[in-house]
């Protein structure tokens, strides 16, 4: 059931909470939770956001999940964060500071989880955030801990930049590192 007007307005005081758990292979982050997903509780919930058929279409899921299964991913070894968690309309409500604090909370929170990547979703955002003018969509060589950095284009259907097979290219990219990164660790643990 959509949420009303009243709900969404009520939405920018709720918190959404993480999908999130130590050691997952990744880590989706998007940029802050939309009115509607904090107003429903579920991550990537806005309809037209293409984030939940860009991770099937990738091979990250083996079926097309719901917003509603969003903790599902942990199952497959992902999670997902959000860069601010204040809810908004739109992402360019949020202030450099919020983007810059968020920064510095993920980090923390991120060292005490251990992921094996993060994936930002939002070049705008990641760049603002990390001071990084210069990144580009795919794997960055700066690390955030342990995690490998991995960009991906902002999966609202606000961005019309990406169409659907683009976006779910960019996603696959990552999904093939995540995987090689799997088997070379498990070959490095067996004797």
């Amino acid at each position: 059931m959509r949420p009303t007007r009243a709900e969404l307005e009520a939405a920018r005081e709720l918190l959404l909470p993480d999908v999130l758990a130590p050691g997952l292979r990744v880590v989706f982050c998007g940029i802050n939770p939309s009115l509607y997903s904090a107003a429903v509780g579920h991550h990537f919930a806005r309809p037209g956001n293409r984030f939940w058929p860009a991770v099937h279409a990738s091979g990250f899921t083996p079926r097309l999940f719901s917003p509603s299964e969003d903790r599902g991913l942990l199952a497959l070894g992902y999670g997902i964060t959000n860069l601010c968690p204040r809810p908004t309309a739109q992402a360019d409500e949020l202030t450099r500071e919020e983007l810059l604090a968020g920064a510095a909370a993920l980090e923390r929170k991120l060292a005490r989880l251990r992921p094996r990547f993060i994936a930002f979703l939002g070049l705008g955002a990641y760049r603002c955030a990390f001071k990084a003018a210069k990144a580009a969509i795919g794997p960055q060589p700066q690390m955030m801990g342990e995690a490998r950095i991995w960009l991906l284009p902002n999966p609202s259907g606000l961005n019309a930049h990406y169409r659907p097979q683009a976006l779910a290219e960019e996603f696959s990219r990552l999904r093939l590192a995540v995987e090689s990164d799997f088997c070379a660790t498990r070959r490095r643990r067996s004797p």
